[in-house]
């Protein structure tokens, strides 16, 4: 039985997004998960400990790469599969010191985009040599995939989509339309994830301000992590932090809202779509995958308030609109990216890869 190792900074990202690629590969595989954490327990991998932390230090990231250079030796992986940029640069080169045949990284999402001077190109520069370490890259949009060979950062020959794209997929069953009263015709739009202002946070408030002055119907909810202190109180916007339930969420609201700088492929949008939300989003690279523009919601300029509160607004005073872009977006993903498909590619992928070392 062939062994695979995913390597991760954060077990959360492991349960959240590897959970049922791992149940599919432990079949036929040997799987391993290794995070920064004690204890994780992920149905059919067998956990390691190793000191990955998210933040630069340049002493304790040498030792967790000297940790993940003993390990990658002492199990003999035949397959080293990083998620996360640091995750990705200290198993990625481990891995190769330690002559694992095959090294396969999954971007998904530049940090570096919104970034200028030094700062931008010492990362895409960090992404690059993630590239350079791996055996095969994988991308979780196809216009991800164009921006990183457009800058250099891979290469068409070594880099991959899976299926349509997304790291893991929908699940259509957790993921679906559940309609539930509205008090006084309510309309709620919707806003799930880190609570920044490279998600368009304060776009958002600021496009919100504008339609709930004029429609008295309009509510707004905003559920993640407060990352850099933009709650407040504002009339008609309820403030919610982190939830494993964001289906919940999405049942009790008619719109879901993603004006982002930045995103890698808008996981959280196709999840709305799958729940029958229409989609107000930004046209980014990412998005322009999760987000059929004028079929399954629209889409906006990155920054533009206007454009966006116009949109919402369009979405307030037409339910029938709604339930049409909504209704086309859960068939979407269904047909699309469903976990079941996601996951197939992937144990698909690495099969041919081992096959071929």
């Amino acid at each position: 039985m062939k062994r695979i190792c995913f390597v991760v900074s954060s077990p959360l990202t492991a349960r959240a997004f590897l959970a049922s690629h791992i149940a599919r590969l432990s079949s036929e595989f040997d799987v391993a998960v290794i995070a920064n954490a004690d204890g994780l327990a992920i149905e059919g991998a067998r956990f390691i400990s190793a000191p990955i932390e998210r933040p630069i230090s340049p002493l304790r990231d040498l030792y967790a790469l000297l940790v993940l250079v003993n390990v990658f030796r002492r199990e003999r992986f035949d397959l080293v599969h990083s998620v996360t940029p640091k995750a990705g640069l200290l198993a990625m080169a481990a891995a190769w010191l330690a002559r694992v045949p095959a090294r396969v990284h999954t971007f998904t999402g530049q940090v570096w985009v919104t970034r200028t001077g030094p700062a931008r190109s010492f990362l895409r520069f960090m992404d690059g040599l993630i590239a350079r370490f791996a055996t095969h890259v994988l991308v979780d949009s196809r216009s991800q995939r164009d921006f990183l060979i457009q800058q250099g950062v891979v290469s068409a020959a070594k880099s991959a989509v899976l299926a349509n794209g997304s790291i893991c997929g929908v699940d259509g069953e957790r993921f679906r339309p559940r309609p539930q009263p509205r008090a006084d015709g309510e309309v709620v739009f919707l806003f799930v994830g880190r609570m920044g202002r490279d998600k368009g946070v304060p776009d958002l408030l600021a496009a919100f301000a504008r339609v709930a002055q004029r429609d008295p119907a309009a509510r707004l909810v905003l559920v993640g992590p407060d990352e850099e202190g933009l709650g407040r109180a504002a009339d008609k916007v309820r403030w919610v932090g982190s939830t494993d339930r964001v289906e919940d969420y999405m049942a009790a609201a008619d719109v879901f809202c993603l004006p982002s700088y930045r995103e890698g492929f808008g996981q959280v949008a196709v999840e709305a779509s799958a729940c029958g939300l229409p989609v107000i989003a930004s046209r980014i690279y990412g998005l322009t995958d999760a987000v059929a523009d004028g079929e399954t919601g629209f889409l906006h300029a990155p920054g533009d308030v206007e454009a966006l509160a116009r949109h919402m607004e369009t979405l307030l005073a037409q339910p029938e609109l709604r339930a049409r872009l909504g209704g086309a977006g859960r068939a979407r993903v269904l047909r699309d990216f469903s976990a079941e498909g996601v996951s197939q590619a992937l144990v698909d992928f690495h099969r041919r890869t081992m096959d071929g070392q």
